[in-house]
């Protein structure tokens, strides 16, 4: 992990071309504002390239380029390129990461690389590495820096920017926050630069701290970490042990990258599919397909019980045929609104927005939602069985019996899917389960056998003595 104010470097514009050349300059001399230098492309496009092709490519740097895309690159693609490097080469490269990274480089490439790794740090690093390393990689001890700046509470302000004139010329993790701690690395306060330069020289450095500050628990999952940086917009967060005593600190880079793995293991989640532990071309062929074959079984299972549903109606069918146009439409409609339900809710739960105790506020309001889309929409097919030019002849003489049943039978699918798939996140929750989890699928599978159930028998209500 770079050192994250460089992040924030501003850039100077691109100088224009000199107009003291006057108006007759060859165009050559001007490049086109939509041309793209050569090697920022390739770190843009590095993920998509062949191994082969990125280990070539790699090789053919200059040293300054090389650095600059290595400190760049994910971890996993660091590992890519560290397995394949020669011992004197991986020591280099290895040397110029912070801890944190070396400690993500090490998970990367496997338990089995550990040793070979820690022996390319010098001791300092190595201790550091090593103690990160004793953290589950999803909690925020496995997300810290041990790089940061402290202070002391008796130092005053003049004292305290002198030492720190001293530690920013080390690796810290960030210089926007000092951490003020006592001899025994117990965190009493935090102060920012602004603060610092603005008090006046002789102050104590207790007397200009915050003691009021936001600090995470060593074993807090990364997801909770990711919540707090959101709610509060912090750019680093002190990371404390059970009595008190800080540990490292969270920077909001290492958070965006939290941000990026749980938004793409949520989205795996709600196609079904089981997360995938490294990125999708790097993923073995028979692995992609175990990893989704899974859940396709289980829905696979459930939707077999749409033909038990028809066979059980089979009566019905033989003597309205006309039912069976409408039962894609029927419960693809229930289908739809309920993975509407489950997703919006999911999304709810995972911002904090609504919690379980909520569920009869959301009940209420997905009631009524249910029975207005419901409305909507059965008033559309409606509209299309009595409005179509060739109506007598394709549904028959009983038409309008046919459009009243129909627009029912959505009402009901898409009230019953509605009401069912805001319901499901909170079962999942109750159960100790990831709401996220083929929420979607689940509901849609669910409602194309209850759906058939529903459509059935509001045909057999309303049908009775015309067409049934």
């Amino acid at each position: 992990m770079s050192e994250i104010d460089d992040k924030f470097q501003p850039h100077a514009p691109d100088t224009p071309a000199s107009e003291a050349e006057g108006d007759h300059a060859p165009m050559i001399d001007q490049p086109s504002p939509d041309e793209v230098d050569p090697f920022t492309a390739m770190v843009e496009n590095w993920g998509a390239m062949a191994p082969l092709e990125r280990k070539t490519a790699f090789e053919a740097l200059a040293r300054p380029e090389a650095v600059e895309l290595f400190l760049s690159l994910k971890a996993h693609l660091q590992a890519e390129l560290l397995l394949e490097a020669q011992p004197k080469e991986k020591r280099a490269w290895v040397r110029l990461l912070a801890p944190d990274d070396v400690a993500d480089l090490i998970q990367e490439m496997g338990f089995e690389h550990r040793d070979e790794i820690l022996d390319c740090l010098d001791n300092q690093t190595r201790r550091e590495v090593t103690a990160l390393l004793a953290y589950a990689e999803d909690n925020a001890g496995g997300l810290m820096s041990s790089r940061f700046i402290r202070l002391r509470p008796d130092m005053s302000v003049d004292e305290a920017i002198s030492y720190l004139r001293i530690q920013a010329k080390t690796q810290v993790e960030t210089i926007y926050y000092a951490y003020v701690i006592d001899a025994d690395q117990t965190l009493l306060g935090v102060v920012s630069f602004r603060e610092l330069f603005s008090a006046q020289a002789h102050k104590k450095i207790r007397d200009v701290m915050k003691t009021d500050l936001i600090k995470i628990p060593v074993g807090l999952d990364q997801e909770e970490v990711a919540k707090i940086f959101s709610a509060n917009e912090f750019m680093a967060v002190p990371v404390v042990d059970e009595w008190g005593h800080i540990k490292g600190i969270v920077t909001f880079d290492d958070v965006a990258h939290v941000l990026q793995e749980e938004a793409t293991e949520d989205m795996h989640k709600l196609a079904a599919v089981e997360t995938l532990d490294a990125p999708y071309m790097k993923i073995g062929f028979f692995e992609l397909v175990r990893k989704r074959a899974g859940w396709l079984i289980i829905l696979f299972v459930g939707e077999m019980f749409t033909a038990t549903a028809m066979g059980y109606f089979q009566h019905e069918i033989e003597k309205a045929v006309i039912l069976a146009l409408f039962i894609p439409l029927i419960i693809s409609s229930g289908g739809n609104s309920g993975s509407q339900a489950s997703t919006l809710i999911i999304r709810a739960m995972a911002l904090g927005e609504v919690r379980i105790k909520d569920w009869w506020r959301v009940f209420a309001r997905e009631l009524g939602a249910g029975l207005c889309l419901g409305l909507i929409l059965g008033l559309v097919g409606m509209m299309r069985i009595l409005l179509w030019p060739t109506r007598s002849s394709l549904y028959g003489e009983h038409y309008v019996i046919v459009a009243i049943t129909v627009a029912c039978s959505v009402l009901g699918c898409v009230l019953w899917g509605t009401i069912s798939g805001s319901m499901l996140p909170f079962v999942l929750r109750l159960c100790k389960l990831d709401p996220a989890t083929a929420s979607a699928p689940f509901v849609a599978t669910l409602v194309d056998v209850t759906g058939l159930i529903i459509y059935f028998t509001v045909a057999s209500l309303i049908m009775a003595g015309t067409l049934l």
